[in-house]
């Protein structure tokens, strides 16, 4: 039984630490703090730009709650015309992971 229950955590040790490695950023196993840029629609030098921003947060990969949508960080800075738009994350452990997405326009 001893047996059993070492080689079922082992696995599960394992598919924690290699589990992920293809992502689509950047990730840290115990800590990750990124700011990324999406996309850039236009020369954006010189002008007045409003901002918007989205959120969500991810308890233990579990749990997500929130709304990370363009739409939503749009409507939050009362943008028409998208020139510009940045990612963030920030996660501890896995446990604990903040996403953000801030959107520049007019």
């Amino acid at each position: 039984m001893r047996k059993v229950v070492a080689t079922t955590l082992s696995l599960m040790a394992c598919s924690l630490l290699v589990g992920g490695c293809a992502s689509t950023y950047p990730m840290g196993s115990m800590y990750t703090n990124l700011k990324m840029p999406v996309a850039t629609t236009s020369n954006v030098e010189g002008k007045v730009m409003k901002t918007g921003t989205a959120e969500c947060r991810s308890y233990c990969g579990m749990v997500a709650i929130g709304d990370v949508s363009l739409e939503t960080a749009k409507k939050n800075g009362g943008i028409t015309k998208v020139v510009h738009v940045d990612w963030e994350v920030e996660s501890i452990l896995g446990i604990i992971a903040k996403y953000k997405l801030t959107v520049y326009g007019e």
